[in-house]
């Protein structure tokens, strides 16, 4: 607020100076006695009088009628003789309601010391005081708004981290008052783990690094509670950039974040039942090719056992074509139970055009003969990061789709390249077929769930709505191009990544023994544990045998165990709980077997112990122990 100040010697020296003259204030002189004697252009025009209207007035006229009752006049002109008069309050004009002035009144004396009136100085102020209330009354809204606010913790943060203040909707979200943690490090809201790693400081120093932190993750009410929630840190400068703190604002998101979960279930749940729906196409194909398989290895089998004096090289010719013939057979059932496991999305490196190379003779089985599946598949493709199980249930519908659509057989053709100039930096997944087509407006609502061109009972209509939903999750498009006879065509775009795929496992070229280890086997069925019994053997084990977790726990209180190997799915308690029991008591090392996949026990990243896919080798049951025992006992070559 601008207060005028005058000096004395001026306004003796210049009674009739340019001072009058100045536009933003209101100048008058007076008499001894209090009357108008000039009066300034300024005057005029803040109050609105003429010179002639008021010169030869008292100055109490330009007061309101309480303060001329109050003596507010005469005071003045008593205070001014003394040295000065100052002061703020409401003065008159001729029209209108005022104006709020800040008033000094001085008093002029001649070159004798007498006294020959008095200059009165006015600044209308109203402006100022106006701005000021607005300011208040911003300010008051805002602290309305803010306590108002209760689905969102809002709360200033010292430059230390201590909360400096705390809103309605804080109190509301964590359970604090103010006066339990204003003073107190914001820090205890997050939990243990987080405070350990560092958490706190380090959202403090980004926010003020990058100006904005925000995250989600778990936070902690007074009562110990979690909940899960959304977080915005933003630092705080004054008008000299000087840094005051932070702002911050936390929601809880618990119910946002249970939402979501329930639609990715959902959505997995969608997933695996179409991978079960395909997985009904699959089995035909597969059971045909896995008959002719045990019709190799049973008719093998019989030949031996008729001709035991074959000679040994088409003896062990014979015995070769059951190893081969029953890797293949594993092979099949790998596909068929890495197909319809149900597990969480789980993106891996891979190269498209290696794994639908590796999906080919799958796809060819399902097909049949009536139908030709052509791969153009490039050989320098950029490698991705997606879901492997939910590429293979994308391409199994789209190519089912294509079969469905030639009924009386056709060609399919799948292709891979990279969109170098089209699009950079993504990689097409397109498949083709020879069929009909169809018309314009159904090819635009493919990708509606339960849209179908077939006849009742022939489909979902849930197929290319899966794929619409894997090609999004996976960062990228699909589109589907079709017309009355000239067949049709679905493209997947997927974002290509500068990661590369994992090598594959190298087969071990020699088997390690483990010459003298003591090995509990634990198997409930009598011919795999047989059969286990042997190869344990053969590497040189010293081998205990029991059919039940309970059995294997009862001998493992009488005798020295280096090992334990057992099955996962047995009667009683599983393998898996079993090895719990045994890490828990005994520290011992458990190498466990399924010939299910892994990943239907536990996922790959929470495994706490080795699980061995049945049905095995010998150079792969070596490795696995030499692995656990840490460090071979003798190598040997193959026999």
């Amino acid at each position: 607020m601008v207060k005028p100040t005058f000096k004395q010697s001026e306004v003796n020296e210049q009674f009739d100076s340019p001072l009058g003259s100045c536009a933003e204030l209101a100048t008058a002189m007076l008499d001894p006695q209090g009357y108008v004697v000039s009066w300034s252009s300024g005057a005029e025009r803040s109050r609105g009088y003429a010179a002639s209207e008021i010169i030869g007035k008292h100055l109490s006229v330009l007061f309101t009628p309480q303060e001329r009752e109050a003596g507010v006049p005469q005071h003045a002109l008593e205070a001014a003789r003394s040295g000065r008069f100052e002061t703020q309050g409401w003065q008159l004009c001729k029209a209108g309601p005022g104006f709020l002035a800040h008033i000094v009144m001085d008093p002029v004396w001649n070159r004798h010391g007498d006294l020959t009136g008095f200059v009165l100085i006015t600044a209308d102020v109203t402006a100022g005081q106006r701005r000021e209330q607005a300011l208040v009354e911003s300010e008051l809204q805002f602290r309305l708004l803010v306590e108002g606010l209760r689905e969102f913790a809002i709360y200033m943060i010292g430059p230390d981290g201590t909360v400096t203040n705390w809103n309605a909707g804080a109190k509301a979200i964590k359970g604090y008052d103010a006066p339990e943690i204003l003073g107190r490090h914001f820090s205890c809201f997050y939990t243990q783990e987080d405070r350990s790693r560092g958490v706190p400081a380090a959202a403090l120093e980004e926010a003020l690094e990058r100006g904005k932190f925000e995250a989600e993750g778990w936070r902690v009410r007074k009562d110990g509670s979690r909940f899960w929630a959304h977080v915005v840190i933003s630092p705080v400068f004054d008008d000299l950039g000087e840094h005051r703190g932070f702002a911050k604002v936390t929601r809880d998101a618990s119910e946002k974040r249970k939402q979501e979960e329930e639609l990715r279930q959902a959505q997995e749940a969608l997933l695996q039942s179409q991978k079960l729906q395909a997985l009904g196409e699959l089995a035909g194909g597969i059971a045909h090719d896995f008959n002719n398989l045990m019709t190799v290895v049973r008719g093998t089998a019989d030949l031996l056992l008729r001709r035991p004096d074959l000679p040994e090289e088409k003896r062990s010719r014979y015995l070769q074509t059951v190893l081969e013939t029953s890797e293949r057979a594993t092979s099949l059932t790998s596909q068929l139970l890495a197909f319809a496991r149900r597990q969480p999305l789980e993106p891996e490196v891979i190269d498209l055009s290696v794994r639908l190379d590796a999906l080919a003779e799958m796809i060819q089985r399902t097909l049949g003969n009536q139908y030709r599946l052509e791969l153009d598949l490039a050989p320098a493709l950029w490698p991705v990061e997606i879901d492997p199980t939910g590429l293979e249930t994308a391409v199994l519908n789209a190519v089912l789709n294509a079969r469905d659509a030639m009924p009386d057989g056709g060609e399919i053709r799948i292709a891979t390249n990279n969109l170098s100039a089209v699009e950079p930096g993504m990689v097409s997944l397109s498949i083709a077929d020879t069929g009909p087509g169809i018309p314009p407006e159904q090819a635009e609502r493919v990708f509606e769930p339960f849209f179908t061109t077939k006849p009742v009972g022939k489909g979902t209509g849930l197929g290319l709505s899966q794929i619409h939903g894997f090609a999004e999750q996976s960062g990228g498009s699909v589109t589907f191009r079709s017309a009355p006879g000239e067949g049709a065509m679905l493209e997947i775009r997927l974002p290509g990544t500068g990661k590369m795929p994992p090598a594959a496992k190298q087969e071990q070229d020699h088997i390690v023994l483990a010459k003298g280890l003591h090995v509990l086997l634990v198997e409930d069925s009598d011919h795999v544990r047989r059969f286990a019994r042997q190869l344990l053997e053969d590497l040189g084990c010293e081998v205990l045998e029991a059919s039940s977790a309970e059995d294997a726990l009862e001998l493992l209180k009488g005798h020295a165990v280096d090992l334990v190997f057992s099955d996962i799915l047995m009667p009683g308690r599983t393998g898996l709980e079993l090895a719990q029991d045994i890490k828990a008591v005994y520290g011992l090392p458990v190498l466990l077997a399924s010939g299910y996949s892994s990943e239907q026990f536990v996922p790959k990243d929470q495994r706490e112990f080795p699980i061995l896919r049945k049905p095995y080798k010998l150079e792969t049951l070596a490795a696995s122990i030499n692995e656990l025992v840490g460090g071979p006992r003798r190598q040997a070559g193959r026999a």
